[in-house]
């Protein structure tokens, strides 16, 4: 059976299929695109972000198809004819890897992972000229979920640095950087970035003033359900915060809280943390993702674990991966101007550092288990995935494959579930 390709989705006519068979990630991109009124977007906390449908029918929702990840995400690059391109199965293209950190001491302190990204993105607001950086960052009013936010400075960005592991809908906010007057910095998840990556096809203008386009390496962002199920086994209550952060402050980091009354509360490590945060509170779409490792962004950065060791009582250090030429360009002036510092590594670092590497060699079984219960699959156009499939043991193809027909089945993702049918 051959599934990569494929050509036709049964049953996904519009981006309402889309999210009736759990296949939405929630990026936002179906509202920069239809607007307002014709698309709410809602955070259901035993989900995630999911568009809500105004009209009973839209063309635009038929149209949306062309750029949601959820229903497709092609690898292709125009970095065939680069003699530079270094290539591995399990993470992509890259034109340059790296290692290393933000120069600036608080901007690595604060920051979750080496403070790469951040550090790019005051790069090239006070260096390219870029207007503003459109990324996430904690909600003031209700700490445990996401808010899209423009970031025009340092300040603005060390006060938003650090891991949210929570739902974000970055995407919905492109009509900013549209309408900016000069190119700006998109910072999302390689999900976010994928919709993107199509959109600036049929929008010239969000293609001119998408001056760099970076994302971090992603397991799949929790529900909120799972932020909610960690305050309660604090005994916190969600009145009484005032902050949630979910690591940094050191490498890797604690989940911490502060309260209104100024004072903080922290319990969890990092790994305490994150298994709590994950352990059934994780959409099944993104145990499909094949691009974890954001592939389809200008530079991808992500944690250096099981290269850089020290715990909690250092800065942590990035892998920097620059996926294309303009990536490449702008964070060589990066180096030079003081905001990295970085050594070369290599693909061999990359699948030591990251376990996620492996991910992507499941999912032609993941994808397969669908198919024999007639479901749709996304397409995935352009990644390995029979190929790294079939060099898996015989034992490690069963399991995958049946434990993910037992998921299928145990949480009823078979069948068909419309959020708000009209």
């Amino acid at each position: 059976m051959n599934l990569e390709p494929v050509s036709i989705m049964r049953s996904i006519k519009t981006i309402r299929d889309v999210v009736g068979w759990g296949l939405c990630v929630g990026c936002g991109a179906c509202q920069y695109f239809c607007g307002k009124d014709s698309i709410a977007l809602e955070n259901i906390e035993t989900i995630g972000i999911r568009p809500i449908f105004k009209k009973a029918q839209d063309v635009n929702y038929s149209e949306c198809l062309k750029f949601c990840p959820g229903y497709s995400i092609g690898a292709t690059r125009n970095l065939q004819h680069n003699e530079h391109v270094i290539f591995h199965p399990l993470i992509g293209p890259a034109l340059e890897i790296w290692q290393g950190c933000a120069s600036d001491k608080d901007i690595r302190y604060n920051a979750s992972s080496g403070g790469a990204v951040s550090a790019l993105a005051a790069y090239c607001l006070e260096k390219e000229n870029m207007e503003f950086v459109l990324h996430v960052g904690m909600d003031k009013y209700t700490p445990w979920y996401n808010k899209t936010v423009q970031s025009k400075s340092r300040t603005d960005l060390l006060a938003r640095a650090g891991s949210r592991y929570a739902p974000s809908s970055p995407c919905e906010a492109l009509s900013l950087i549209e309408a900016s007057a000069r190119p700006c910095v998109f910072i999302g998840k390689p999900c976010d970035v994928a919709a993107v990556s199509s959109l600036r096809k049929y929008r010239s203008k969000l293609d001119a003033n998408l001056g760099l386009v970076l994302t971090f390496f992603c397991a799949g962002p929790p529900c909120t359900a799972g932020t909610l199920s960690l305050l309660k086994e604090l005994n916190i209550e969600k009145k009484a915060t005032n902050e949630i952060r979910y690591r940094g402050k050191g490498w890797p980091g604690h989940f911490q809280v502060s309260f209104n009354n100024g004072t903080e509360h922290k319990k969890l490590t990092y790994e305490e943390s994150w298994g709590k945060l994950t352990d059934h509170h994780r959409s099944f779409r993104c145990n499909l993702c094949p691009d974890g490792l954001g592939e389809l962004a200008d530079i991808s950065c992500g944690d250096a674990w099981h290269l850089y060791d020290k715990q909690n009582n250092d800065f942590g250090q990035s892998l920097v991966l620059a996926r294309s030429e303009r990536g490449s360009e702008i964070l060589h002036r990066a180096m030079e101007n003081g905001y990295l510092q970085l050594e070369p590594s290599k693909l061999a670092d990359v699948i030591k550092a990251q376990p996620m590497t492996g991910r992507r060699a499941a999912i032609f079984g993941r994808l397969l288990a669908m198919k024999t219960l007639l479901m749709p699959v996304p397409q995935f156009i352009g990644f390995p995935l029979s190929k790294i499939w079939l060099k898996n043991p015989i034992k490690l193809k069963i399991k995958t494959y049946l434990g993910t027909l037992r998921r299928l089945l145990t949480r009823g993702l078979w069948h068909q579930k419309p959020l708000n049918p009209a």
